[in-house]
């Protein structure tokens, strides 16, 4: 018994670079996809990180919940629904995770959506740059709850010490009046290194849960430079034909890079061969989570 996808949603559509109708678009093609309503999700998890004009309230949640059709009556009859934001630099979409295992656990609601995804404050560009390294793209993971032995197992967290290694701020000193557009993002020299030390350490963690000498082993993890997957692979001993990535043209989906790159694998039937995927966020704490998803049959190798 656990908690596992029951579908994903994406949007990088090009007519918008609002990350509340992006990711309202993701949620949407999520719900449609597993042909679930509107009133069957109880609970919907925003992860995203960098916002429309640097909102700051309401909560993006509510917005995205708004575009996603949602709880939008207020009848007595209506299914209850809410939604929050969890802010968590590029761990944040693994954190959701383990609140909608507890939600799903109380049988309380059929399914959580968890929607991440990060645009310039802007709104005037989709690429990231040098100064702003992040792309715009808006995903979506819907969650049920399965009496199955596939899906998310225990999700693996660990700090690190020191400087954040990636900052990111308004910088009130010089935006006079334009701080609604701007953001200004630091990276450490070996912000890279010090990401890739924490995420190896909640591999390993999430790894341990795992029969290996039964398991075959697909990794997805964040993408803060193009090769950190397969850095990260390298260390863990994970073949790097094994390693599944996002669309990286634009720059690093951060927030959306995780449900982004299972999307891409799952359409590509290129999971078939394995029977799990490693999960692993990592970012801005440093900080990282990891956790071991069991593919169900219809999606990767026979158990």
């Amino acid at each position: 018994m656990g908690v596992r996808i029951k579908s994903t949603g994406i949007s990088r559509d090009t007519d918008t670079f609002s990350i509340v109708e992006l990711s309202g678009r993701a949620a949407r093609r999520a719900m449609e996809n597993a042909g679930v309503q509107p009133g069957q999700v109880g609970v919907l998890i925003n992860a995203g990180i960098f916002r429309d004009s640097n909102t700051v309230e309401p909560a993006v949640s509510a917005l995205i919940q708004k575009a996603a059709g949602i709880g939008l009556d207020y009848v007595k009859e209506d299914p209850r629904s809410f939604s929050f934001d969890l802010m968590n630099a590029g761990s944040g979409v693994l954190n959701a995770v383990q609140v909608a295992q507890a939600v799903l656990a109380t049988g309380s609601t059929e399914h959580v959506l968890i929607v991440s995804g990060d645009t310039h404050p802007s709104l005037e560009r989709s690429a990231g740059d040098s100064e702003f390294p992040y792309a715009t793209a808006g995903a979506a993971l819907l969650l049920e709850f399965t009496d199955e032995p596939d899906g998310f197992g225990r999700v693996h967290t660990v700090a690190g010490t020191g400087t954040p290694a990636v900052e990111s701020y308004v910088d009130t000193a010089t935006m006079g009046n334009q701080g609604r557009g701007l953001m200004t993002v630091e990276r450490d020299a070996d912000f890279e290194d010090r990401l890739l030390a924490v995420a190896a350490d909640a591999a390993r963690k999430a790894l341990a849960d795992a029969d290996r000498e039964h398991a075959t082993v697909a990794l997805i993890a964040s993408t803060p430079t193009p090769g950190f997957p397969e850095r990260l692979a390298a260390e863990l001993g994970i073949a790097a034909d094994a390693v599944r990535t996002p669309d990286l043209s634009q720059g690093d989906p951060h927030t959306a890079a995780l449900p982004l790159a299972y999307d891409a694998a799952v359409q590509d039937d290129s999971l078939n061969a394995f029977s799990h995927v490693l999960f692993v966020a990592a970012g801005a704490g440093p900080s990282a989570a990891a956790v071991l998803y069991r593919l169900p049959a219809v999606v990767g190798a026979l158990a």
